[in-house]
């Protein structure tokens, strides 16, 4: 059981005023004339919005941010309540998903029912969404797992309708053997929509000599996802 795990219901709520939201998340109202109906399969409609060069491969192992950030099953946070920032409850079964690697960095794309949700049967499923509340406390908190740790930093998000969003900046230091350290950095962008997540993550190697894929193009890739999730 993860440490954060009490604070797992506290982090979500039915439906969050845009009001009272902070900088770091964005919530519109939803426009009538919409669709509530949402397809998990055409995630898969935007890996063409990928550079040239890059390789697609199917989802594997775990799919949070934070385990694409690099830290292990057994990790911690601190405030332990900022956790589900970076490990949003999504229901296993409905996961749908896939990588692409290139020169520019590792992206992962993921949608999933939020909350224990499932493919929207029920016209009475809630949106999910993160407590601003929480927001506000995890500006910036810490993840730590065996060799590795990391700052996690919230960001302005782009805003989509309907949808409440949420961005994360992350440096992380692994140490492996003889003391040497590797550093990453990665972009998530996530949203809460029709009581579904979607997340994109892209990590990228500070060190690297080309360009890389930056925040830009993580939140333009977000708001790309939920367009083809709604059809």
């Amino acid at each position: 059981m993860r440490v954060f795990a009490a604070g797992v219901a506290a982090a979500l709520c039915a439906a969050c005023g845009p009001s009272e939201a902070p900088p770091s998340t964005t919530e519109s109202p939803a426009p009538s004339t919409r669709s509530s109906a949402i397809h998990l399969a055409n995630v898969s409609r935007v890996r063409g919005d990928l550079p040239a060069g890059y390789e697609i491969a199917d989802l594997a192992g775990r799919v949070a941010p934070l385990a694409f950030w690099g830290f292990g099953p057994q990790w911690a946070a601190d405030p332990p309540q900022c956790g589900v920032l970076s490990d949003p409850p999504v229901d296993g079964a409905t996961i749908r998903g896939w990588s692409g690697s290139g020169p520019g960095g590792i992206v992962y794309v993921v949608a999933a029912g939020g909350s224990g949700g499932q493919e929207r049967s029920d016209p009475g499923n809630v949106p999910a969404a993160v407590d601003p509340a929480l927001i506000a406390e995890c500006d910036t908190s810490t993840l730590a797992a065996g060799h590795t740790s990391g700052t996690v930093t919230t960001v302005d998000a782009p805003a989509i309708d309907a949808a409440t969003t949420l961005g994360l900046r992350t440096e992380t230091t692994t140490v492996v053997e003889g003391g040497t350290e590797t550093h990453s950095h990665a972009d998530t962008f996530t949203a809460f929509l029709d009581g579904y997540t979607t997340y994109v993550t892209v990590v990228t190697d500070p060190g690297s000599s080309g360009p890389v894929l930056d925040a830009g193009f993580a939140a333009a890739l977000l708001v790309k996802t939920v367009a083809a999730l709604r059809g």
